[in-house]
């Protein structure tokens, strides 16, 4: 399978302390939360944007788009692409290896990420040896629920996670997110949970919260400059 490189972008001259890998959603690629990110402007956190691999997609006619995996039905009890998952899991740990390869500690490394790419984040994120510095999802759910107990690795409970949806959310319905945020909190995750009146997206309030959640399990000492 060949990748576009990912994009890459760092606020301010500072050196690089930290690294966030933030994962689009279906269909998009990683110039979608550019926007975003430049917005959050926090210097010395490297944010890497990747483009997910193209593949055909069941619940859209089978058109090709970039996706993590192949989605190929809707509700709670829809058939899931188990391998689709794990390939592009192992995209995921790629580039945190990467960042781990450019002197940035595990501790300091978050996995993030937008619908499809937020449930890749949680699926690859907490079944790690060793555990990152946090996993941040928005508007997106925790994949093969019924498996997560077993997969989920031992030791790394602790990792904080930040989770984050809309109530009007009509692509991932509020519920499924509940009983993803039951489930972790089930395992002894520690999650950060914040609901907000809007659809399938992002909003200022929403961002502020994101600033705020990586400046604390980061360390980072950094001033919030959006504006929105």
């Amino acid at each position: 399978m060949t990748l576009s490189a990912p994009l890459e972008f760092i606020a301010g001259r500072q050196p690089v302390q930290a690294s966030v890998i933030w994962l689009h959603g279906l269909g998009a690629d990683g110039h979608d939360f550019l926007p975003v990110v430049q917005m959050l402007d926090l210097p010395g956190v490297r944010f890497i944007l990747p483009h997910a691999p193209q593949r055909p997609v069941s619940v859209n006619g089978g058109y090709v788009m970039p996706a993590w995996y192949d989605i190929r039905g809707s509700g709670l009890n829809a058939d899931e692409d188990a391998s689709g998952l794990d390939q592009s899991g192992r995209i995921v740990d790629a580039l945190i290896a990467q960042e781990a390869s450019r002197g940035i500690a595990l501790s300091k490394i978050i996995v993030a990420g937008f619908s499809q790419g937020g449930a890749l984040a949680l699926h690859t994120g907490l079944v790690r040896d060793q555990a990152l510095g946090g996993v941040m999802v928005l508007s997106a759910y925790l994949p093969l629920m019924a498996e997560f107990k077993e997969r989920c690795a031992t030791g790394i409970h602790a990792i904080p996670v930040f989770m984050a949806h809309g109530m009007q959310d009509k692509v991932v319905p509020l519920r499924l997110a509940e009983r993803s945020r039951d489930e972790l909190d089930a395992c002894g995750f520690d999650v950060e949970w914040q609901v907000y009146p809007m659809a399938h997206s992002v909003c200022d309030d929403e961002i502020k919260a994101i600033h705020a959640w990586l400046t604390r399990v980061l360390k980072l000492h950094a001033w919030f400059t959006f504006h929105p």
